[in-house]
């Protein structure tokens, strides 16, 4: 049995290392080719040895899975694909038993198009109390055949659809996801009410979805590029919900994650004012290219953004949405744009790795907490999934262009030898919800876990001694003079880390002990190009 780790503080979560699981592909307990609860329990005593702090499970409610359980139809129910509310609630205690604490997903932009809400909606018709919960609108032109306005969808296409009775309802992402009107206080009172019940089964903390978007310009303006305000993100009125919300959580001792996606440092600042959020995730550092300056300034920048308001700053390399760390970095560009993704995209995976594996100890060792998405521990790359499997509605809304986002979401490999790599239950004929390519094996957690030079061998021996090590997790940092395209920089307790971005070897800073490398050393000690190391000075 995995050994229970030692408790943290009530701010755990300012230096915390917190695993991302994506239910349907993580382990699948009852064999029929899908993630669940019981595949995810199965697997804790995984966790506690990788040694996370936490594990943040993306939707698991009840959802037709249009957008991956981001179309949630009850925040109540766990979706028979995964298991049940009891399973729900057994995995959050057996995960307290071993240290780890649980986050859960909201989706408060939107929901499903089967939320009982929706359908009273339609079935209620135009100007109808159950219609004032969603933003539903008349059409433009001469007889309303027009959309409402002409704001761009999140995933291509259109923001409007129009039901049989003529008028048009709101949908920033899918059809299939109506936006809730948050100028409503029964949108505002449920919600606060949907915290409480998962905060009081047990939950540590609540990631929000798309946390930026919520609340509208009450008139749904016409877009206009570059126009401040932006008539549906950053609304100012936001803060008043999240400044409810996070009276809600102190209740509990709960905290939250914002997905905020703002180019304005002081806006984004906000989000994160004492009476707001916790933190938010750092698409700045998620988002740049493997280059010297672009990632320096990208700290910089970040931990500027958070200083005002105190915040511990988030540090993460890949997640559900992006291209797996090791192909990202392999290819010419290493930076990641929804825009860019194209198929048949170039890349150099022995490059890559080697790249992802000196980004592991360079982001582990900055000051804050620290997302790991799942399989990033075991070097997955993008996988390519034939285009007869893809189930991403962001692929389809593009007209076929965009590859979408299942490549990172494959199912993981835990046994090499095993049907589905292990994933499903060795006793069960189904196949995987996403197929696995032919080589999954070679990344298997039995292999790795029995070579102290894997990725997940380096992962494990990085997250031991950011536990056990004086220095790591929030504190203050500060630069130390190095060569051209290295990083250098060092925390308290004489912790140094250095990052070799360039393309020949440097000499490592004086130092009376070596920690951890991300690779081998040169023969002379230098340190070879993208390797990183963790010293005592």
């Amino acid at each position: 049995m995995a050994a229970v780790r030692p408790s943290r503080t009530d701010r755990w979560w300012r230096d915390a290392v917190i695993y991302q699981v994506y239910p349907r592909s993580f382990a699948d307990g009852n064999g029929d080719g899908t993630g669940d609860l019981a595949g995810v329990r199965s697997r804790l005593a995984y966790l506690s040895e990788l040694g996370v702090d936490a594990v943040w499970f993306t939707p698991w409610y009840l959802s037709p899975l249009v957008d991956g359980g981001y179309d949630v139809a009850d925040y109540r129910a766990i979706d028979p694909a995964f298991g049940t509310l009891d399973e729900a609630e057994k995995l959050i205690a057996d995960a307290a038993e071993l240290g780890i604490k649980v986050i859960v997903d909201i989706v408060p932009n939107h929901v499903s198009d089967q939320h009982a809400w929706f359908r009273a909606a339609l079935a209620a018709g135009p100007g109808s109390p159950e219609r004032k919960l969603f933003h539903f609108r008349p059409g433009r032109g001469e007889n309303g055949e027009l959309p409402p306005n002409d704001w761009p969808s999140q995933f291509s296409g259109s923001t409007w659809t129009r039901v049989p009775d003529g008028e048009w309802y709101l949908h920033l992402f899918t059809p299939e996801q109506p936006d809730l009107n948050w100028s409503h206080p029964e949108v505002r009172r449920e919600h606060e009410e949907i915290l409480r019940f998962w905060f009081e089964r047990g939950v540590a903390g609540v990631r929000i979805d798309s946390a930026a978007l919520l609340t509208k310009h009450p008139e749904l303006p016409d877009f206009r590029e570059g126009v401040d305000p932006h008539p549906y993100v950053d609304q100012d009125d936001i803060h008043d919900v999240y400044r409810a919300w996070r009276a809600v959580a102190d209740e509990y001792g709960g905290v939250f994650v914002g997905e905020v996606w703002l180019p304005d440092a002081e806006r984004f600042a906000r989000y994160l004012r004492p009476d707001e959020l916790h933190t938010a995730f750092n698409f700045n550092f998620l988002t740049c290219p493997w280059e010297a300056g672009r990632l320096r300034s990208a700290i910089d920048d970040t931990l500027a953004e958070h200083a005002p308001v105190r915040a511990p700053a988030t540090w993460v390399l890949c997640n559900h949405d992006v291209t797996r760390t090791a192909t990202r970095y392999g290819r010419e560009d290493t930076g990641f744009d929804f825009a860019k993704k194209a198929f048949g995209t170039p890349t150099d995976l022995e490059l890559g790795t080697r790249r992802a594996r000196a980004a592991a100890l360079l982001t582990l060792a900055l000051p804050g907490s620290v997302y790991l998405y799942q399989g990033e521990e075991l070097g997955l790359p993008e996988a390519d999934v034939p285009l007869e499997s893809i189930q991403d509605p962001m692929h389809f809304r593009s007209g076929g262009t965009d590859p979408g986002r299942d490549g990172c979401r494959v199912p993981l490999p835990w046994a090499a030898g095993e049907p589905s790599f292990g994933f499903s239950d060795a006793g069960a004929g189904s196949e995987p919800w996403l197929p696995q390519p032919a080589a999954w094996g070679r990344y298997a957690v039995d292999l790795q876990g029995a070579d102290p030079g894997s990725m997940l061998g380096l992962y494990r021996a990085a997250l031991r001694l950011r536990r056990s090590t004086e220095g790591f997790g929030d504190g203050p940092m500060t630069w130390l003079p190095a060569d051209d395209d290295v990083l250098a920089f060092e925390r308290t307790e004489g912790l140094v880390c250095v990052a070799n971005l360039s393309d020949r070897s440097t000499a490592l800073p004086p130092h009376s002990e070596l920690l951890l490398s991300s690779g081998p050393l040169d023969d002379d000690g230098g340190l070879p190009s993208d390797t990183a190391v963790w010293l005592l000075r």
